[in-house]
């Protein structure tokens, strides 16, 4: 009876040959018989998948952990062996006193940033030291090394060799004695910089940017120009440094079309609205930089109670525009700008800042405005100063200045 419950609840919905729902009674003999018959059917249908979902597991976990262990014993594809000299993980240790927190001198997205001393002691560098499992650091890392290997110039920071060691990846460049160019403007205990001072450090990061945009076959996009990536030296000269989300195109290529990667506050419009990223991407992010070095402030200040202040970009723009940009200069600078250096550096600033990367000058233009600018201070330059880069010969000098405003004009 209990069998013939189960089998009349199975099929109440099931037609007889007379087409109602009525029909015999079911031979308790039959379906013991098909009973078994289905449960021996049912155990096939289920037990085939069951055994193909483990196979397939057991497949995807042997996967899985190959890759791990090849991550974990080389998380960056290999690079070739003479492309800069490789440190031992030994090396870096001894440079750094086993990473020693005492000798921490920076932090960023990358991880954090040693002083060390290498060859026996001898030699300051800074050490870079990948956050471990960073995949986009993984990238950084590589594209920092095959770049700044390739790279020499006096207005970039020298890469001096690198560590890859299991997870461990570690980056060494010459020892900026002075810092970023940032710690020297606002936030700081420093004592702030003389005008003088400020524009040959621009003009040095934009000759470093200049060397890097004037490639005969290739041109290379920095794609993160900031005033924490421009680095210091001993005898003040400003370097141009983090190459890891720099890009190579190809002279004959308009531009590059690619993620939005960048630091908030320096981000060109255009390549954010477009996703298009070309030269004048970096000129936009010099043009803020040059506005930090004048105002002595963030490229962003959440505090601002006017919400036109909060970009410098913008505020500095909305300034020009309405005739109240004194008000937004450094007061340290105050009466120490003579007017038409003045001038002459506001107007390479703004033009960086155009809504269209067409209408922006050229970095070669930019050196050019800030050199004119150097002179109208009354500063002439001195061709051998470490400031003023062996590649002035290059320059397309079609910059065109009005008589007595000081504006400038973009040849085309």
């Amino acid at each position: 009876m209990y069998s013939d419950a189960i089998l009349n609840g199975v099929e109440i919905f099931k037609l007889s040959r007379s087409g109602d729902l009525s029909g015999p009674n079911p031979d308790p003999t039959l379906v013991l018989h098909l009973g078994k018959k289905r449960t021996i059917n049912v155990v096939v249908v289920v037990a085939a998948p069951v055994t193909g979902f483990v196979t397939i597991s057991l497949l995807l976990f042997v996967i899985f952990r190959i890759r791990s262990n090849k991550f974990a014993n080389n998380s960056c594809p290999s690079l070739p062996s003479d492309i800069c000299r490789h440190f031992s993980l030994r090396e870096i240790k001894t440079a750094t006193n086993n990473f020693d927190k005492n000798l921490i001198i920076g932090r960023g997205g990358f991880g954090e940033v040693y002083k060390g001393f290498a060859n026996a002691g001898s030699t300051p560098v800074a050490i870079k030291r990948l956050n471990p499992g960073s995949q986009q650091g993984v990238l950084e890392f590589r594209t920092e090394i095959e770049m700044l290997s390739k790279l020499r110039h006096q207005n970039l920071v020298s890469l001096i060799g690198y560590c890859q060691d299991n997870k461990e990846m570690i980056l060494v460049y010459d020892y900026m004695a002075h810092g970023t160019l940032r710690d020297h403007l606002y936030n700081t205990s420093s004592p702030p910089l003389q005008w003088e001072q400020r524009l040959k450090m621009c003009i040095g990061a934009a000759h470093g940017l200049h060397y890097l945009h004037r490639g005969p076959n290739h041109t290379i996009i920095h794609r993160d120009v900031k005033t924490t990536n421009i680095l210091v030296s001993e005898k003040w000269v400003a370097k141009v440094s983090d190459f890891g989300l720099s890009k190579m195109n190809d002279v004959t290529n308009t531009h590059i079309s690619t993620a939005v990667k960048g630091s908030f506050g320096y981000l060109d419009p255009q390549y954010y609205r477009l996703q298009k990223l070309t030269e004048k991407s970096d000129v936009y992010s010099f043009g803020v930089v040059l506005f930090e070095v004048l105002c002595a402030r963030a490229p962003i200040d959440r505090t601002a109670e006017d919400h036109m202040q909060i970009s410098l970009a913008e505020w500095a723009q909305h300034c020009y525009n309405n005739g109240s940009f004194d008000q937004i200069i450094d007061p340290f600078l105050q009466g120490k700008i003579k007017l038409p250096s003045l001038l002459k550096f506001r107007e390479v600033a703004i033009s960086c800042l155009s809504s269209e990367g067409m209408k922006r000058p050229t970095m070669s233009e930019v050196v050019y405005g800030l050199e004119l600018a150097l002179k109208l201070q009354g500063i002439e330059i001195n061709g051998n100063d470490e400031n003023h880069a062996n590649d002035s010969s290059s320059i397309d000098y079609h910059v065109l200045f009005t008589s007595g405003s000081g504006s400038m004009r973009v040849g085309r």
